[in-house]
């Protein structure tokens, strides 16, 4: 029994469930796509500075303090930038801080809900792969976009399917709804006579 209690101290504070929780959540974690994403942040940031050791905490840990984020996001926008102030926080506050503006920042240039990490998947390295997903969102979006502002390959992420609705003008408009009534009232023609809707049903 003994050797059984050695082995679960050594797995560290995750026990039961929850490691096999985490585990899962760790497979998920694509190291092709840290390579690509590393290469992309470091292009698009001046200050990118040396990238970081390969693997999942490295990754961490060169995002960790939210400056490098905060700097990409910052480069996507023309114009005024989204965080004000990008430092190197050392404090842990601080630090989420800078991720949340981040966020906000991302959610602003279109990344959905459902593509968000939370502060403590990356701060605590709780979902890396989430962080993954948020960044891989970032970067279609910028492709996507195509404002001239994306430094990289554009094969690096999918070009996502765009809306048009702001491009259609009050004619066009018009003109698709005459289409679709006239498709809707294509059956104009058509008679319900002979149709036996709620008649009564008779007995011979």
């Amino acid at each position: 029994m003994a050797t059984k209690s050695v082995g679960m101290a050594n797995k560290g504070p995750s026990y039961g469930m929850s490691r096999q929780v985490q585990d899962k959540i760790d497979s998920k974690y694509d190291p092709e796509l840290e390579q690509i994403l590393v290469e992309w942040i470091s292009r698009q940031c001046v200050s990118g500075g040396e990238k970081p050791e390969p693997g999942k905490m490295g990754f961490q840990a060169w995002l960790k303090d939210g400056s490098i984020l905060s700097e990409l996001i910052n480069s996507l926008f023309l114009g005024e930038k989204p965080v004000k102030k990008v430092q190197k926080p050392t404090m842990a506050f601080k630090q989420m801080e800078q991720i949340s503006q981040f966020l906000n920042a991302a959610e602003k240039y279109g990344v959905t809900k459902t593509d968000m990490f939370q502060t403590v998947d990356l701060w605590e390295g709780k979902d890396l792969a989430a962080v993954q997903r948020t960044l891989s969102a970032l970067g279609s979006l910028a492709v996507t976009k195509d404002e001239g502002t994306y430094n990289g390959d554009p094969n690096w992420f999918f070009k996502k399917a765009q809306e048009n609705k702001r491009d259609f003008s009050d004619e066009q408009m018009k003109a698709g709804k005459n289409v679709i009534g006239l498709q809707m009232g294509s059956n104009k023609g058509a008679s319900q006579e002979g149709m036996s809707y709620g008649r009564a049903r008779q007995i011979l």
